[in-house]
């Protein structure tokens, strides 16, 4: 049975906490995120659509997605997901998977390709949704979305990390840590709740202007987000300043030991100071120190910085949802074919030269 919500706050207290245990242990998979993705970081005219598998009256799965303005379906992400999956119950085993992708695909299925995003692969819940999904009589294509980099930091000190790093990084922290320790005018600070938030929020604004970075897509979106992750006790906001004045900030998440930088950035006109790096380290070394945490998670993207801070690449795939009777459905599965043949030929060529 499919029952379909456009508010999270309309759901019943056994849905709601499908939504709770998995934001305990990513908060991209809580309510608060998908609020502020729903509220400010959907395209003109799409809203949230969020459909609840039930089995013999109890909640089993529930899939947040997206109705765009031409009444096609997504899954409920934006351009700063970092992952994001179907949430289901702890006690749901492959068959009952199987049973709630078979019933989201039947839901799903009169309303073109269904496109989600941002999928962890070694989820062990994706392939018996997929089956479902199959069973339904949406052809499942899988495509490469992004990398994410990432470190296990379990039981590291700020000493053991660094360490841990390249030589020539290692020496870089050094000597810009070294270079803002013998600055007076260069502070560091870490908001972890209300208090000074706004002040935060500002500072990261000014810094971002002042940045190598485009503008914001939906600019609204990171105040929401930095004010519901500081409500949860999630957020780690960093903020450097020299005489003052705001020249680096970044923002984490920390759930269950793991914390994500989801945005950094740093005044081009402080370029002297290596604010950037300088903020990193002094954030790295807080979450290690203060927060224990296990593991670090550099986000969204294979930015080159990336791989000295952590040193390990997962993959991060889309699956498109393809129902092959449909114009658009078989469009999307004859470029797929098409692309799948031109990698094919591709390797063949390259293996004979």
């Amino acid at each position: 049975m499919i029952e379909t919500f456009e508010d999270f706050s309309a759901l019943a207290a056994d849905a709601a906490a499908l939504l709770a245990a998995a934001g305990a242990t990513e908060f991209q998979l809580g309510a608060a995120w998908f609020r502020a993705v729903a509220a400010h970081a959907l395209p003109a005219g799409a809203r949230a659509e969020v459909l609840l598998y039930r089995e013999s009256g109890r909640a089993v799965a529930l899939l947040p997605l997206q109705r765009a303005a031409d009444g096609r379906l997504s899954g409920l992400t934006s351009p700063y997901t970092c992952v994001f999956r179907p949430l289901v119950a702890a006690d749901a085993d492959r068959a009952a998977l199987a049973r709630a992708g078979r019933a989201f695909g039947r839901a799903c299925r009169g309303h073109g390709p269904v496109r989600l995003e941002a999928l962890d692969p070694e989820w062990p819940g994706l392939a018996p949704l997929l089956v479902g999904f199959a069973r339904a009589g949406l052809v499942p294509l899988r495509f490469a979305h992004f990398g994410n980099w990432h470190a296990d930091v379990t039981g590291l000190d700020w000493p053991a990390y660094l360490a841990a790093r390249p030589g020539e990084l290692r020496q870089t922290i050094r000597r810009r840590l070294a270079r803002a320790a013998r600055d007076a005018s260069v502070t560091f600070d870490i908001i972890d709740g209300p208090v000074g938030l706004e002040a935060g929020i500002a500072a990261y604004d000014r810094v971002h202007t002042k940045s190598w970075k485009e503008p914001e897509p939906f600019p609204a979106f990171g105040p929401a987000f930095l004010r519901a992750a500081a409500g949860a006790g999630a957020l780690r906001l960093g903020v450097l300043r020299q005489a003052g004045v705001p020249v680096a900030a970044q923002y984490w998440t920390v759930v269950a030991g793991v914390a994500t930088v989801h945005k950094l950035a740093h005044d081009e006109s402080a370029r002297a100071l290596s604010p950037g790096t300088v903020l990193t380290a002094r954030m790295v070394r807080h979450l290690l120190e203060h927060d224990r945490v296990v593991a670090l998670d550099f986000g969204r993207g294979d930015d080159s910085y990336k791989a000295g801070w952590t040193g390990r690449r997962r993959r991060r795939i889309g699956v498109l949802l393809c129902p092959p009777w449909s114009p658009a459905g078989f469009v999307a599965l004859a470029r797929h074919l098409l692309g799948r043949g031109r990698g094919v030929l591709g390797k063949a060529l390259v293996r004979r030269a």
